[in-house]
Formats: structure tokens, C-alpha cells, sequence
């Protein structure tokens, strides 16, 4: 298709684009240019109101909100493309708001799958100490898996039952429940010198080869342990995230305490956790009531 060649290497080579972002713009424009040749719309000579108009054929096809918003950004790279290359005087894509998504509410766990979840790690060996005590951590805490594997062994304080989280410039002390500190302490005190190759790191958390955890190795163990315990749910790190803000909540905690201990700078993103809970008050009342 004319333009479509030129539009590719334009990607490629001044853009420098990632090769998916190349086959996904190129189809999305591909796309495009067939429902212009189909409607009779001039390309170069495109409106706003062609554009919106194809916006609208999109999602009366079915499309997703993302699908939608990622074929008209791809719109809007193409006729940069296309007025770079004085093609065309003006981008009709300029201007036009990304479809509006609706925002999902994120996935908790139960309480009752929770425990049956951290019970899941059996303390008979190195590895089950290890797992253990991360689990526990990370409900305890409500860190990101990215601050659960950066802890450093000068940043848990088991004595005082406290973690001391760096994140982002800043820092925030998170307290331990009990069985969180235990856990802890007993994968320090028993396997992890036993673990670690040099008597130096300093990485709270080490894989088997005595090195500090990585994301994809603690996603395995999430993985692992989720089937073992025979937990339907998607679970990944986020959902403890999730279940210890939305579990606090219930509990009678206030949104500002739930907001520092998560590192949230907006209290607007530990709102979603009141939705939640509220959502699942609505859900018990209509089920509960005898006039619901």
C-alpha cells in the first residue's frame, strides 16, 4: 500500500523502533489504510472527523478500549510520518482523547487463602525456610516484589519487629507481625550463611546459588507454591500487595497509614482499595439479605 513502505522504514531506522512496536504500528496502519480505500477517505486529506469515525467503526466491531487507543496512537505516529515527509499539512489525529478505559478492580485473596497459601512453603529444608519467610514478608509488608528482592540484611530490624523499606529517594519503616519475624529469623539464624557464597552480600534474599533473588526467580516460586496449594486465583507478588492493603482496610486501618506503608504519593491509588472493599460489603449484603 502506498505510503506503508516508507511509514516502515521511517520506524526503523529514524525512530529506531522495537521490532514489535514496528509490526503493531504497521498493522494497525494497515488496517487503516484499508478501511480509507473501502470508505473513499482521502488519506492525506483526513479530518478529525475520519479519524473519530474510524475510532467509532472500531469499537462498534468489537474492540477493546486498549485496542482502540493503541490503533489511534499508531494513527497519530503515521501522520507525523506522513507530515514529516510533507505529505500532508496537519496531523487529523491530534487532539483526539484515548478511549476511556474502564479500571478494574484489582484481585484479592480471602483471608482463609492466604493462610492456606503461606502454610504452603514446608520448613525441612533451606529452600522452604527461605520461601517461608519471603511469603510472610510480603504480606506482612505489602512491598513491591522489586523492594522485596533489593532488601539489603541492614534493613530488617527483627528485635524491634520493623522494616526499614528504600524505595524511589525515599524510605518508610513497615512493622512486622510476629510470625513475619519469626519466619525471618529463623531462615537468618539457620540457612541463609549456609546459602550465601560470600560471607559479604549483603542481599537479605538469595537463590540457591547463594546470590541475591531475582524477579523471575521469586515469580517461579509465587508460581510454585499457588499450584501446590491448589489456588484457582491468578496469583502473582502484586496480589499480596493488594490483599494486605485491602485485608488492613477491613481491619479497621485508616487510608493515610495503608498509603505510607505502601509508598503510594497519591492517596488517590490507595483509594481503590476502599472501592474494593466496599464492593465486597455490597456483594455480602445482596446475598445475605433476605429483601436483597
Amino acid at each position: 500500500m502506498e505510503y506503508l513502505k516508507g511509514y516502515e522504514t521511517y520506524l526503523t531506522t529514524e525512530k529506531k523502533s522495537s521490532a514489535n512496536t514496528v509490526s503493531s504500528y504497521l498493522r494497525d496502519v494497515r488496517q487503516y489504510l484499508e478501511y480509507a480505500e473501502h470508505e473513499k477517505v482521502q488519506v492525506v486529506k483526513a479530518t478529525r472527523a475520519d479519524i473519530e469515525r474510524y475510532s467509532h467503526r472500531l469499537r462498534a466491531e468489537g474492540k477493546s478500549p486498549s485496542s482502540v487507543t493503541r490503533a489511534i496512537a499508531s494513527l497519530k505516529s503515521f501522520y507525523s510520518f506522513l507530515m514529516d515527509r510533507d505529505y500532508t499539512g496537519a496531523n487529523p489525529v491530534k487532539g483526539i482523547a484515548p478511549v476511556k478505559q474502564e479500571k478494574k478492580l484489582p484481585q484479592i485473596l480471602t483471608s482463609r487463602e492466604v493462610e492456606l497459601f503461606l502454610a504452603q512453603p514446608e520448613c525441612t529444608d533451606a529452600k522452604g525456610y527461605r520461601d517461608r519467610a519471603m511469603l510472610e514478608l510480603l504480606y506482612a509488608t505489602g512491598i513491591r516484589v522489586s523492594e522485596l528482592i533489593g532488601l539489603d540484611v541492614r534493613n530488617i530490624n527483627l528485635s524491634a519487629g520493623f522494616l526499614r523499606c528504600e524505595s524511589k529517594g525515599k524510605e518508610r519503616i513497615i512493622p512486622l507481625y510476629a510470625t513475619a519475624v519469626r519466619a525471618v529469623a529463623d531462615y537468618m539464624d539457620r540457612v541463609r550463611l549456609q546459602i550465601v557464597e560470600d560471607p559479604e552480600e549483603e542481599a537479605l534474599f538469595v537463590n540457591m546459588n547463594g546470590e541475591r533473588m531475582s524477579r523471575q526467580g521469586f515469580w517461579k516460586i509465587i508460581k510454585h507454591y499457588q499450584e501446590k496449594a491448589g489456588i484457582k486465583k491468578e496469583i502473582t507478588p502484586h496480589t499480596l500487595r493488594h490483599s494486605f492493603a485491602a485485608h488492613l482496610l477491613e481491619n479497621g486501618a485508616d487510608l493515610r497509614s495503608i498509603q505510607e506503608m505502601l509508598g503510594h504519593a497519591d492517596i488517590s491509588s490507595t483509594q481503590v482499595y476502599a472501592q474494593l472493599v466496599n464492593q465486597k460489603l455490597k456483594d455480602v449484603y445482596n446475598k445475605a439479605h433476605p429483601r436483597a
